[in-house]
């Protein structure tokens, strides 16, 4: 993502977004000398920080940022940092933002207890003030999101996804937490249900919206900037929606060379040959498409709230995610 666009967008709420950083900063804080020196490491891997950003914009909408909205965004932000954490453990990641991952420095045993820290710290958060409606909302997207990485790993193996299944993988491992972020910034401002829903199903079509792009960009990107390379999913076996539509749309004889190809032991080899039969079958134009569908969803939920500069920067948030090109 291009931090200028990221920027401009944030910066209606950008003294907020300050004091978030000083907050999350302080909320690491560990009387165990390895923690600290840890979290100091995890706070120079510098994110964007797309989710405190979702749920201080889906306050400032709803209602306006107040303290719960920081604690809310300093505990999706504890739960994010600790899935990046371990994901890298799971996928041998040497590298997270450009920097050696926690696991290539400390190793798995000390990355996985550093992702349970993160995760316990948050938790503990909602738990000391009180705000059960986080601990609600967030313990369920923990159970989501590993379910759905768990259905991902399963279908990997036997490469027989279908694009029912792809969106519910992508619904709890990816759209499940923006969900989050959004409905747990309007929870942190009011309790009317329907307000809450709204931004509960804008995040869920925003985050959607946003893993279909990303696995567009695994077939037609530049190398991004952290170092993701084009065809990382082909190599990994992984079947999204690209390639799903592509399958479908062959004749079966072509696409059962493409299914044994990534079988084979040297897809890594012919990644430009998946990337080639792709194009071909128009899987990155139906995914275009699909991914501005659930744009639009996104940008339809936000609709009745009244004019800000919250509702439009959350609308150019869909526009960039939808747009980017890395």
């Amino acid at each position: 993502m291009s931090n200028n666009t990221l920027s401009k967008i944030s910066h209606p709420i950008k003294s907020e977004l300050n004091q978030f950083n000083d907050l999350y900063g302080k909320s690491l804080k560990s009387k165990v000398g390895l923690v600290d020196l840890v979290t100091k490491y995890i706070l120079k891997q510098k994110g964007k920080k797309v989710r405190p950003l979702l749920v201080l914009m889906s306050s400032q909408l709803v209602g306006g940022i107040n303290e719960r909205s920081y604690r809310g965004a300093i505990l999706v932000e504890l739960l994010h940092s600790a899935t990046l954490v371990h994901d890298d453990v799971v996928d041998n990641a040497e590298k997270r933002r450009g920097l050696p991952s926690i696991n290539a420095i400390w190793k798995n045993k000390i990355a996985v207890l550093m992702g349970d820290y993160l995760l316990a710290k948050g938790l503990m958060l909602a738990v000391d003030k009180e705000d059960f409606d986080f601990l609600k909302i967030v313990t369920d997207t923990v159970r989501r999101m590993s379910e759905g990485e768990l259905l991902q790993i399963k279908k990997t193996r036997k490469l027989d996804i279908d694009e029912e299944t792809y969106f519910r993988i992508i619904n709890d491992k990816t759209a499940s937490l923006l969900s989050t972020c959004c409905e747990i910034g309007a929870a942190a401002v009011t309790e009317n249900e329907s307000d809450r829903k709204k931004m509960r199903d804008f995040g869920t079509n925003l985050g959607i919206a946003f893993q279909i792009k990303d696995d567009i960009l695994d077939y037609v990107g530049a190398k991004s900037l952290i170092g993701k390379p084009i065809g990382g999913d082909i190599k990994e076996r992984k079947i999204t929606l690209p390639l799903l539509y592509s399958l479908k749309n062959a004749d079966s004889e072509k696409s059962n060379a493409i299914i044994k190809l990534l079988k084979s032991n040297n897809r890594k080899e012919r990644v430009a040959e998946v990337i080639d039969f792709v194009k071909k079958h128009d899987g990155i134009d139906y995914s275009e498409k699909i991914a501005r569908e659930y744009a639009a969803k996104a940008k339809s939920c936000i609709n009745d709230f009244p004019e800000s500069e919250a509702k439009k920067s959350l609308l150019q948030l869909v526009d960039f995610v939808v747009d980017r090109k890395k």
